[in-house]
């Protein structure tokens, strides 16, 4: 039998991109889906057509930054499909910039999401998938959570936290049959950028135009969600802890550990 067969997961940022991808993929696997995300007119733009395919589906308009938010979304699942199985801790923003040109709205707005919205899935459905002993989380990182990048600083704060939270929830919760994993992508092709400033909170925008870097500046090639999908599925699967999308991820991690090592030279001790 399928692992993913009537089984429930719960998406956030379920309403584009990765997440929506994940939702497809799921479901071709026989998944029922819960799918939030703070723009109810894209939750709708996905949960149809998986819906007239026979999908069973919830949206729950959820702002993860708001921990109530989170919890009132694990009860609507709880309520329509009687409990989860797995829980994708997927919304999140770019945020682009000097360091030293960050405002502290960009640092606010950037944990709120990335982090404290990573925070809130495990503070609400950890205990939940603990108790039953059995499921599976992702948390959706970053190759900038890996290796600190130029004009992503404070957007690699936010995904360096996850990653290292991840690692840990990663050996906590295997005692209680519960798998973790965390997503680092490189570039995809999604509307990040565009949505990130579309949906920022009046109370955390800045004035101007937001910078986005040159796309000649950003490493490494594109890929589709789907394909993200396709890897976030089979890591459920196999109960893979890193999911990397991109082959020349191998080499920037490699050449990072090398300078690590180096450090612990006999003649610098």
């Amino acid at each position: 039998m399928d692992a993913f067969k009537d089984k429930v997961a719960v998406v956030t940022g379920g309403g584009s991109g990765i997440g929506a991808a994940m939702a497809r993929a799921f479901a071709a696997r026989g998944a029922r889906l819960v799918l939030a995300d703070i723009d109810e007119a894209a939750l709708a733009s996905v949960a149809g057509p998986l819906e007239a395919a026979g999908t069973p589906v919830l949206t729950v308009r959820t702002d993860v930054g708001e921990r109530p938010q989170v919890e009132a979304l694990a009860r609507a699942a709880e309520a329509r499909f009687g409990g989860v199985h797995v829980v994708c801790n997927n919304a999140g923003i770019g945020t682009f910039g000097e360091i030293a040109d960050a405002t502290h709205a960009d640092w606010e707005y950037t944990m709120r999401v990335n982090f404290w919205g990573v925070v809130h899935g495990v503070e609400t459905f950890g205990p939940r998938l603990i108790a039953q002993r059995g499921g599976h989380m992702v948390n959706t990182a970053s190759m900038a959570g890996c290796v600190g990048m130029q004009w992503l600083g404070v957007y690699c704060a936010s995904k360096f936290a996850v990653v290292g939270l991840s690692e840990a929830l990663y050996r906590e919760l295997g005692r209680h049959g519960v798998g973790v994993s965390v997503l680092c992508p490189m570039i995809v092709d999604t509307r990040i950028n565009e949505n990130s400033v579309r949906l920022r909170p009046a109370e955390f925008r800045n004035p101007g135009e937001a910078f986005i870097p040159p796309a000649s500046a950003m490493a490494g090639g594109v890929i589709s969600p789907d394909e993200v999908a396709r890897r976030v599925v089979r890591a459920i699967d196999r109960r893979d802890f890193y999911i990397f999308t991109h082959p020349e991820q191998r080499e920037i991690l490699r050449k990072r550990a090398a300078r690590q090592d180096r450090m612990f030279e006999p003649d610098l001790w």
